[in-house]
């Protein structure tokens, strides 16, 4: 079972499947690429003292960042892994979506689910509130490099601008999806999982899987009028993975 116990070794493992990715060509790496910057972004917070509590932060990347690494070696290995996982894995295979569609299927298991089990995990019961400043950081951190990701590719093709200016007007939402939605979720079912039982934890980690798959349905189908957009969107971007790769990696 693929496993990290420091934030270096996340950054070493991601480094990894983003290899991996580009080897097979495999659009898994798109979302391993931002997750990787992501990563990087907290351990250089950690590094400088941005958190509350900077050895809780590092335990909770390391915690977060497992639930990924182990869904995606599962998943590679023919393995039984998260529903969520496998709908945005599965989804790596079809060549009718966008690169931002490609990275919000990761995004949305990230913070939906993953998210809200790592932190009530590293702090169970009351010491979930003590979290709360630091969780919110977290997600800035998500929310500005996507946002710097979507920039850079509204450059690249000219055509993303439309979701550009969709998103302008939805207060965020992209493709049906907003992280400012996905936080406050993230952060009320983190503080639900860490008052429950394991019994009780356990069912609702099942519940929150299938919403979080309802959520990539509509990120994949998100109607007639954007999916037209979408479709001159794909039309204009480049259909060589390793290109993007290349691109993202910037």
């Amino acid at each position: 079972m693929l496993q990290a116990n420091t934030v270096d070794e996340v950054l070493r493992h991601l480094d990894n499947i983003i290899d991996w990715s580009k080897e097979r060509q495999s659009r898994i790496g798109y979302f391993a690429i931002l997750y990787r910057k992501m990563t990087a972004a907290v351990r250089d917070g950690i590094q400088n003292n941005s958190f509350t509590g900077s050895e809780r932060m590092a335990r909770l990347d390391v915690i977060f960042a497992n639930r990924y690494l182990q869904a995606w070696d599962a998943y590679v290995n023919k393995k039984p892994c998260p529903n969520a996982w496998c709908a945005a894995f599965d989804a790596s295979e079809k060549n009718g979506l966008i690169v931002l569609q490609h990275l919000l299927l990761g995004i949305n298991t990230h913070i939906n689910l993953d998210l809200a089990i790592a932190a009530a995990d590293c702090c169970p019961k009351d010491e979930i509130y003590d979290l709360k400043s630091d969780f919110e950081k977290i997600n800035s951190v998500i929310a500005n490099l996507t946002q710097s990701v979507q920039d850079t590719l509204a450059q690249i093709w000219l055509p993303m601008r439309i979701i550009n200016r969709i998103s302008d007007k939805q207060q965020d939402a992209v493709i049906n999806f907003s992280i400012n939605t996905a936080r406050k979720v993230s952060w009320k079912n983190a503080v639900t999982l860490a008052g429950y039982n394991e019994n009780t934890r356990k069912s609702h980690i099942e519940k929150m899987d299938n919403d979080v798959v309802w959520i990539a349905d509509r990120i994949k189908n998100p109607g007639f009028l954007l999916s037209c957009a979408l479709a001159i969107i794909r039309i204009r971007e480049t259909k060589s993975v390793p290109a993007v790769i290349d691109i993202l990696l910037k």
